[in-house]
């Protein structure tokens, strides 16, 4: 059973959160504030966040990027009233992996909820389980990206999205090909998310992968150099 957490200081949005992921079979559990929801995510993991930026005790921004601290492994998704692109960029920067504006539909907050645990799931996205890359061993099972050097740490989606672009390696994969893939096929928020996570996906991976961007298009992985 996947445990969700709910991070809503208004009492009604909350409990009927909580009382939806209780009756889709989600163990859920709602935090009134960011204190609260440090204190939970101290005391033990959760598979998703569901996240609100504005808290009456924490600037959103800056608990998001201490709920990713505590809870590496975890889908963290903001919901919020705020709109700006900036702030869906600053909330992708500090650690989200989704970002969904109220007011949102109960039925599309589901189908993103079930999908990104389902990609999470262990060799959850189909496909080859293991994907060698140059000297990249991505473990799908695992949900691990292997060097001779060690492990790349990397975020849920960051990992998701490398997988699906290693799966097609030299091959152009358009925008709304990896938004399906990795985020959702009834996608309808900024595509901003993809870029954020592949610029992320560049500092992380350095030299060892190269992926060019597609303007208008997409992206493509390029093949590893022949040694």
């Amino acid at each position: 059973m996947a445990r969700v957490v709910i991070v809503e200081d208004d009492d009604t949005i909350g409990d009927r959160l909580a009382s939806m992921l209780r009756a889709q079979g989600y163990e859920s559990e709602w935090c009134p504030d960011g204190a609260a929801a440090l204190a939970r995510a101290s005391r033990e993991p959760a598979e998703l966040v569901l996240l609100d930026l504005g808290l009456p005790d924490a600037d959103g921004f800056e608990l998001c990027r201490r709920l990713r601290e505590l809870l590496p492994g975890a889908v963290l998704v903001v919901l919020t009233a705020r709109t700006g692109e900036m702030d869906v960029v600053e909330a992708l920067e500090a650690g989200a992996d989704d970002y969904l504006t109220k007011p949102f539909r109960l039925a599309e907050l589901q189908a993103r909820i079930a999908a990104h645990l389902r990609r999470a799931a262990p060799g959850g996205a189909g496909g080859a389980v293991r994907i060698r890359h140059g000297d990249l061993l991505i473990d799908r099972a695992a949900r691990r990206c292997l060097t001779a050097a060690g492990e790349v740490e990397l975020r849920p989606k960051e990992f998701d999205l490398l997988a699906r672009l290693a799966a097609s390696a030299g091959q152009a994969v358009s925008r709304e090909d990896l938004m399906s893939d990795v985020w959702d096929e009834h996608w309808f928020g900024p595509t901003k998310t993809l870029d954020v996570h592949v610029a992320a996906l560049r500092r992380k991976l350095g030299d060892r992968a190269r992926i060019t961007t597609l303007r208008h298009f997409g992206y493509r992985l390029e093949p590893p150099p022949e040694h």
